[in-house]
């Protein structure tokens, strides 16, 4: 198992994988005694008592406190969340980053704007629906590591 489990839809996903590998080394399994097995790894009784008790929610991307890169503007950075505001039930999250260094958000050379800090909206999969003209997301973003703030 890669990373822990904390919904349905993850724990459907290892048993997916879980069934793969049996079927490669020649012990299929169905889905359901897949899903049974999911369960006892992460030590409940039955896929019943799992799927009651996980989440249906999906792991929310960004949380306060997360190491984070990325692009904005199309300019590389590094920061930290200072904020994350959920939109439309998950669909999209408006976040606060204040970046490690200053971002020039500027490509002409002849002046500077250089921003320290940004609230933007972005995807459950860390990018903006806004885009610059040369069709380029405004925000790309990705968590590189977390701690409790």
């Amino acid at each position: 198992m890669s990373s822990p489990i904390t919904n349905r839809e993850q724990a459907k996903a290892r048993a997916r994988e879980i069934r793969a590998e049996r079927a490669r080394s020649g012990d299929p399994v169905s889905h359901s005694q897949a899903l049974e097995l999911v369960a006892r790894e992460l030590g409940y009784r039955d896929w019943n008592t799992a799927s009651a008790r996980l989440s249906n929610e999906p792991e929310v991307p960004l949380q306060v406190g997360d190491f984070v890169s990325g692009r904005y503007l199309k300019q590389p950075f590094t920061g930290r969340v200072l904020g994350v505001k959920e939109l439309y039930d998950g669909a999209a999250f408006e976040v606060t980053i204040h970046f490690d260094e200053a971002v020039d958000v500027v490509e002409f050379d002849s002046f500077s704007n250089l921003r320290t800090r940004v609230t933007i909206t972005v995807s459950a999969a860390g990018v903006s629906q806004a885009r610059t003209s040369d069709g380029a997301p405004h925000m790309i973003v990705e968590r590189t590591g977390t701690e409790i703030v």
